[in-house]
């Protein structure tokens, strides 16, 4: 199968980019997988060459002037409007209310699906490589993670500092930076890949207590690929990701304080490591993909009806209890 892509920016990213990974580890299955695969885009992303996918560097003012006559299925991580090839489409955030989506749209969970009235989803994913696994036996329970964009309050830093200070643990933050006083806080601003595995390394466990509809969360996968628990709230997928082997879903602050203030780290890594394996590898992603990609070239709408967001108000916009 030829499957042609497109994306504006560098790929491979080395900081902050959660579409941007799930794209190139998708590229990098399908490729593994005996596919030929295309991406339109700048001649910075010329590092995509080195896992087998074709540049087609931009000559078009639009870029759908330059998918290859011979592209079997063109797949986009936004929605613009195709008609001479077999499209789907991946939506990773929450559409403002009302918007409206084609029916060959995946979304990145059963939760993210279902609130804009559709059935499709494949979970996001890792490649497993870029996340390298020790054993581990420690119970520790002294140093927590945050790894979000420290300035979205949706994201819930505010609780996960609040915390960490009352119960007097240690708090890493990546993302962003926090501007308070305390020995116990520690703030790395935006970091890349080598320093998001040394941080994850020195942690226990990460808080991840959003506000939000969350439709994913890869910071939950990939914590818990380097064998961390993760703690959460119990919005969006994370219901849907964690269970009691691999983290713990708190519905308040009281019960967020409560679990970061335990004195022993009841979790098993090496099984954390495995439950990521078996559920979120990019090859799984690839052919759970794929799947969709046959129903789509067959003519068939993966989706029963039209795609709507189904939120009175942005997503993004309230802070729901917690």
């Amino acid at each position: 199968m030829k499957i042609t892509f497109e994306h504006a920016g560098v790929l491979p990213v080395t900081h902050y980019g959660g579409t941007e990974r799930i794209i190139y580890w998708l590229m990098k299955g399908l490729v593994e997988a005996g596919h030929e695969v295309n991406l339109i885009s700048i001649p910075e992303s010329a590092a995509v060459k080195n896992i087998g996918v074709n540049l087609i560097i931009r000559k078009n003012e639009d870029w759908r002037f330059d998918i290859p006559k011979n592209t079997d299925l063109v797949h986009t991580f936004y929605t613009p409007k195709i008609s001479d090839f077999p499209h789907l489409v991946t939506i990773q955030g929450n559409g403002v209310p009302g918007e409206k989506f084609i029916k060959n749209t995946v979304f990145v969970s059963m939760n993210h699906a279902e609130n804009h009235g559709a059935q499709s989803f494949v979970y996001n994913a890792l490649d497993l490589a870029e996340y390298p696994y020790v054993k581990k036996n420690s119970k520790a329970w002294k140093q927590f993670l945050f790894l979000a964009k420290a300035s979205w309050k949706i994201k819930n830093l505010s609780h996960c500092v609040e915390s960490c200070r009352s119960a007097r643990k240690h708090l890493q933050i990546a993302g962003g930076r926090w501007w308070g006083l305390s020995r116990f806080i520690h703030s790395h601003g935006m970091v890349d890949q080598v320093v998001k595995n040394k941080l994850m390394d020195q942690c226990d466990a990460l808080l991840f207590p959003v506000r939000w509809h969350e439709p994913f969360g890869i910071a939950i996968i990939e914590a818990m690929a380097r064998g961390l628990p993760v703690i959460g709230s119990p919005y969006g997928s994370l219901p849907e990701l964690i269970n009691p082997n691999v983290g713990v879903i708190t519905k308040n602050y009281v019960e967020l304080l409560e679990v970061i203030s335990r004195e022993e780290n009841i979790f098993d890594a090496n099984k954390i490591r495995s439950y990521v394996e078996e559920n979120f590898s990019h090859t799984l992603m690839t052919k759970n993909y794929l799947k969709y990609y046959d129903k789509v070239l067959k003519g068939e709408a993966i989706n029963i009806n039209v795609p709507v967001t189904k939120f009175g108000d942005r997503a993004d916009s309230a802070l729901l209890n917690f």
